[in-house]
This record gives structure tokens, C-alpha cells and sequence, in this order.
């Protein structure tokens, strides 16, 4: 499923911090494939702002937080079956570390997919420490830059000092560094948007850290997609 030699073939920015686009991971029909069975099961909606950053989606685990098997799998299509025992494998764990340059071998990984609805963002901000680095991945087949949703690689804190935007469609996926400097933002989706906006975080973490997004303890409600986040 996953092309690794475009990882291996990519070179990683270095302004304002390290950060690459990874375009064409799969093959035109495995793009297909992959957004037009994007999960919409086992589901929890996630509301709030934190003063830096507002948000509100519905977030489903792929793969579990150091995991070895794939979140509910038998509620995937073959496509996304095969996507995540790609990013299980050790191949995917190697060209990620040969891109960055980082010791990822002992890094736990944690894999959560997104669907962010009308209203939804995220202001400028810095991902948590713990957070060695991130591969986002979008499964949108078609997206426009009115629609909003696109991810803003930020030169600082404001949110109006843009390197580059990044269009969420299937064929761009983004890794992202984590530093002090790793500023970056997700415009707001506009209010008529009828589709959500699709994307996948692959997160390796520090040794010893603990999902934030499925803590120890939570018992979530989960579901199906609701209206505010699908297509109408």
C-alpha cells in the first residue's frame, strides 16, 4: 500500500523548522480506495478550547498507543487493513527514521484518524514534548483552500505568518518535527462545508509516555459519524 521510497527519496525542510511533504504514497487506485471507505465507526467526538487552540472532531484509534494489531479491524475495508499493517511494519518505522534522522525504533506509535466538520481548527501551537514527530495523512478526494481545513506551517505564533499551506487531499500527507520552533495551525473549516475534513496522525512518542488521547481509565462513548461531520 505504502510507497516507502518516496519517504526514503524526500528531504526534510529546515525553515522555519523540520518539517517535509510527502506527496504520492499510493497508487491512483489505492487513493481511491483508502477515502472512499475512510472509516466512519467506533467514533468519539472530542469539544473544547484550550485559549491557544479550539477544536471539535470525532476521533477513531486505528492503532492503540505501542500497539502490535490494528484498532477494531474488523470494521476496516481490505484498503485500510493493508494501510495499517504498513504502518505496523518495520519498514514504515525505518524510512520514517532515515527521513529525520531521529532514533525511532524504541518510539512508541499511536495512530488516531480524524474527521473535523464545519467550524472546526486548530490556532497556531506547538505539539506536546512528548510528541517526538508526526505524519499526517489526508483522505479527502477533493478539497478546496476556501473550503478552510488546510494545515499552516507557521514561522511563529501568529497565526498570519504562513510558510507554506497544505491542501488536505489524499494524495499530500506532512511529517512534522517537533521543537520548539514547530509552530503550526489549521485554518477553519467553513460553515457550509458538506464533507468532513479527513485526515490520519501517525505520532511516534517518547519512551515511557501515555496517549492523551485514549488515557488510561476513559471509557468514551463511541459511535457513528454524526451530522455536523458528514456529508449532508
Amino acid at each position: 500500500m505504502l510507497d516507502l521510497s518516496r519517504i526514503h527519496s524526500q528531504k526534510l525542510a529546515t525553515v522555519p523548522f523540520k518539517w517535509a511533504v510527502i506527496d504520492k504514497l499510493y497508487s491512483a487506485a489505492d487513493a481511491k480506495a483508502l477515502s472512499q471507505s475512510y472509516p466512519q465507526d467506533n467514533l468519539k467526538t472530542v469539544i473544547g478550547n484550550d485559549g491557544e487552540k479550539g477544536y471539535r472532531y470525532q476521533v477513531r484509534s486505528l492503532i492503540h498507543m505501542g500497539a502490535e494489531g490494528i484498532t477494531n479491524i474488523d470494521r476496516l475495508s481490505f484498503a485500510w487493513r493493508a494501510l495499517a499493517a504498513d504502518l505496523l511494519d518495520p519498514g514504515y518505522r525505518h524510512a520514517m527514521s532515515s527521513l529525520t534522522g531521529l532514533a525511532l525504533a524504541n518510539a512508541p506509535m499511536e495512530v488516531n484518524l480524524f474527521h473535523y466538520g464545519p467550524g472546526a481548527w486548530l490556532g497556531p501551537h506547538l505539539d506536546l514534548k512528548e510528541k517526538i514527530m508526526t505524519h499526517v495523512l489526508y483522505f479527502n478526494e477533493d478539497w478546496s483552500k476556501s473550503s478552510g481545513g488546510c494545515l499552516n506551517i507557521l514561522r511563529s505564533g501568529d497565526a498570519t505568518d504562513i510558510e507554506a499551506t497544505i491542501l488536505p487531499v489524499v494524495e499530500n500527507s506532512v511529517v512534522l518535527v517537533r521543537s520548539e520552533s514547530s509552530w503550526h495551525s489549521v485554518s477553519r473549516v467553513v460553515a457550509n462545508q458538506q464533507m468532513s475534513r479527513r485526515s490520519v496522525n501517525v505520532i511516534f512518542h517518547a519512551p515511557g509516555s501515555i496517549s492523551t488521547m485514549w488515557p488510561p481509565g476513559d471509557v468514551p462513548v463511541l459511535g457513528g459519524l454524526t451530522r455536523d461531520a458528514a456529508e449532508t
